[in-house]
């Protein structure tokens, strides 16, 4: 629970402590999801329906984890400039303004998915015969917005502060709540899907717990009432912007997907979205904690941003990068040889099977470089150049779902699955020509700077 120091501890080695928890908080957050999917693919005469229903809100889970990014992500860097300038009144006050950020979003997100649950999933690619799986899933996880979006949101101004394990074990702690509840709502209460959702709110009721307790008595700037102010909550939402895009616009892409997997699958459509939701939940793998690595590391740039300590933001990125280069190579190659082995926890069908390990293995074709992108584009939030690292978001997923919805209607429905690796490449090639040409110009901007000058004010 201890904070790291993120001026003064050797790069390298707070690379490391910040990394490795955010990357396995990330992990065990994907888990949450998976062990849901697990456990509803067992439901007797019924789990490949049920687990297709579930992958089909999916997208509605998504969107509301970007909203928690939009506030979380956008918010933490700034305190994390505050505090690299000593300035620990101005970083309660953007603490504050997110709070009540957040709250005002869960109530909007809360409403939205209770009153449009049935036109969302129809929308979304349910069919009549998921909507009874999908419906009730969707329905217990709507009630329980508060609690999602504000752990995933909150939890970011834990790990900024340098409080990396405290922010591990936040995820940790809903994950173990989650993993035992499961079984005994899904099939001892004979709840199926709707079981599955109520454990999983449960145990994000659990961890949202425990975040506000860390934040109120035990963080270096805890959470307080007042000093709001619509100049705060607007560069909040500037620098939260990219991250928000990349979860909107995975919400999006797994739309489009579903949609044309449905379109053009013909009788075997529901079958291509059940492989497709493995296929995610397996992509979520490596995708999560690459960006709780891209993500965790953040607080070193932003604070030695505003501390201008320049020498160890370009450490720090080189370190990050490398890092990320050897996460991904080892992923690759697990996803290369293992995904059989990988979909036989979901099923057992032989044909469902043989369709979604060769659909992971296409998806998972371009993940090294996909590195760059991750760690680049939340390298440019972490520096505050928000508006650029959108774009470079927007130009990956715009890419992605443009190259999903048309592959389809010329190589057939599983064409689309190929879309993932070509924008991978595309967009990694120009968010590292983008980096280079901005980060050097950036440094030497910041250095002459006064010292006296608030970053971003």
């Amino acid at each position: 629970m201890k904070g790291n120091d993120l001026g003064r501890d050797p790069v390298g080695s707070l690379v490391v402590k910040l990394a490795v928890p955010s990357m396995l908080a990330q992990l065990v957050s994907v888990l949450y999801g998976i062990v849901d999917r697990i456990y509803i693919s067992g439901i007797p005469d019924v789990g490949a329906q049920a687990l297709a229903g579930v992958g089909v809100s999916g997208p509605i889970s998504t969107l509301i984890t970007s909203f928690a990014l939009l506030v979380g992500v956008g918010g933490a860097p700034l305190m994390a400039m505050r505090m690299g300038e000593g300035n620990d009144k101005g970083a309660e006050d953007i603490l504050a303004n997110c709070v009540m950020m957040m709250a005002a979003l869960s109530a909007v997100m809360t409403a939205v998915v209770l009153i449009f649950k049935d036109q969302l999933l129809t929308a979304f690619g349910a069919s009549e015969a998921l909507m009874p799986y999908a419906e009730p899933y969707l329905r217990y996880l709507g009630m329980g917005v508060v609690f999602s979006l504000g752990t995933l949101g909150l939890n970011q101004f834990i790990i900024c502060q340098g409080y990396s394990t405290a922010g591990m074990l936040t995820v940790m702690i809903g994950a173990a709540a989650n993993i035992a509840l499961d079984p005994v709502f899904i099939f001892v209460l004979n709840m199926g899907c709707a079981g599955a959702a109520i454990a999983t709110v449960i145990s994000q009721m659990i961890s949202f717990a425990f975040v506000v307790w860390f934040l109120m008595k035990k963080a270096r700037v805890r959470i307080r009432l007042g000093g709001y102010s619509g100049r705060i909550m607007k560069r909040v939402l500037l620098f939260g912007i990219s991250p928000f895009v990349i979860g909107a616009t995975d919400s999006v892409v797994v739309i489009g997907l579903n949609s044309v997997l449905q379109r053009y699958g013909g009788a075997q459509g529901d079958a291509l979205i059940a492989a497709a939701t493995i296929t995610q939940s397996c992509m979520q793998m490596i995708c999560m904690p690459l960006g709780g690595l891209s993500a965790g590391t953040q607080p070193l740039l932003s604070f030695n941003f505003g501390a201008r300590k320049v020498d160890r933001i370009r450490q720090g990125e080189k370190v990050i990068v490398a890092f990320g280069f050897v996460f991904t190579a080892v992923m690759m190659i697990v996803s290369q040889t293992m995904a059989d082995g990988f979909v036989r926890i979901f099923t057992q069908d032989a044909a469902l099977i043989e369709t979604a390990a060769r659909a992971i293995r296409v998806y998972t074709m371009a993940i090294v470089p996909l590195t760059l992108q991750y760690c680049f584009v939340d390298g440019l939030t972490a520096l505050g150049i928000a508006k650029i690292a959108m774009t470079l978001s927007i130009t990956r997923k715009g890419s992605m779902l443009l190259i999903t919805l048309l592959l389809p209607a010329f190589f057939g429905a599983f064409s689309a699955f190929w879309a993932e690796p070509i924008a991978d490449v595309m967009a990694s090639t120009i968010s590292t020509i983008v980096f280079l040409k901005i980060f050097g110009p950036l440094m030497k901007k910041r250095m002459d700077m006064p010292e006296n000058e608030s970053l971003y004010g």
